[in-house]
């Protein structure tokens, strides 16, 4: 089994200094929509006073229904996708919907501008209902995926929640500063497990860090892939820039890189191979010995990009 050492962790670190709302509207031919503070009810015809959020939310899957918006002759309403699921049999009366559209809701979802479902994370934007959905899907303050990739992890969260799940319930190892220096032993480098892996948090800049090391398969031989991702979003993460080095009889391997934000899957990055890759024979000639055993010592560095003002370029903060 492939083992990871940390000889040493170098340089202490430079800090830098879903659920849909309950949101209601009145609906007036005479006054604009208005969003108070306190929710509101709409009164529709044949239906009872009710929030918005019932009437558009779908009571099979019970997501937001977008149109086409079907109902039976009872006006039970279901979303499209739905419709399929229940083999064209309404689920709350059991009557046939046939191809009715409830053009009314339709319409009522139309006029409406509701705050991005993240707004309590911190958004503050307003959108139309019809292009809600797509801002969500790319909000800067949706929560991040668990970076974990030694299994299908489906924790989300802010920062600060997905780095104590990392150290709490997975094990990670956790170090401050913006320099490491790893081991890579493996005893049979000639059979390697598709995603043999690991990973290391660093903290550094105020800012956390993963550090993935692993060996997979690509065509019929093994390599070694080294990798760091950003615990944070794409903008900020082009703020820095990090290096990983391999080497041993007078010869080294670099590579160098800005590190890829965590709103890119583990798989993603390794897949694109945006990162420091060893084939199997460099990597036993860099072992040493006699070829039976893998031994690579991998180093690296973190760094901050900082804007020099007069020269308009972009000036390294090392970590002294």
């Amino acid at each position: 089994m492939a083992t990871i050492e940390m000889d040493s962790v170098e340089c202490v670190s430079s800090s830098d200094g879903i659920e849909d709302e309950d949101i209601q509207s009145s609906v007036s031919s005479h006054h604009p929509l208005q969003y108070p503070s306190k929710p509101q009810s709409i009164l529709l015809s044949g239906i009872g006073p009710t929030s918005v959020h019932e009437l558009l939310e779908c009571p099979v899957c019970t997501n937001s229904m977008y149109p086409p918006i079907h109902q039976c002759h009872n006006g039970h309403t279901l979303c499209s996708t739905c419709k399929t699921r229940v083999h064209n049999r309404c689920p709350t009366c059991r009557q046939e919907l046939g191809d009715i559209r409830c053009l009314a809701l339709e319409k009522v979802a139309e006029s409406l501008e509701l705050p991005c479902k993240y707004c309590s994370l911190g958004c503050p934007e307003i959108f139309p209902y019809y292009s809600k959905l797509k801002h969500e899907a790319v909000c800067n303050f949706r929560p991040y995926s668990c970076p974990y990739a030694g299994s299908e992890c489906s924790v989300t969260g802010d920062i600060p929640y997905l780095v104590a799940h990392l150290r709490d319930d997975h094990k990670v190892d956790m170090h401050s500063g913006c320099t490491f220096n790893h081991r890579y032993v493996k005893s049979n480098p000639r059979e390697v497990e598709n995603a043999t892996w690991m990973l290391t948090v660093f903290h550094c800049f105020g800012q956390y860090f993963c550090l993935h090391f692993e060996a997979f398969q690509l065509g019929m031989a093994p390599v070694y892939m080294a990798f760091v991702r950003f615990m944070g979003d794409e903008v900020e993460a082009r703020n820095y820039s990090y290096s990983l080095e391999v080497g041993a009889n007078g010869r080294k391997h670099i590579w160098e890189g800005t590190p890829r934000s965590i709103r890119d899957s583990h798989r993603k990055v390794r897949d694109s191979h945006d990162g420091l890759i060893i084939q199997r024979n460099m990597a036993l000639f860099f072992s040493c010995g006699d070829r039976k055993e893998l031994k690579l010592r991998v180093t690296g560095r973190i760094w901050k990009e900082q804007q020099n003002s007069d020269a308009g370029v972009c000036m390294p903060n090392l970590c002294s």
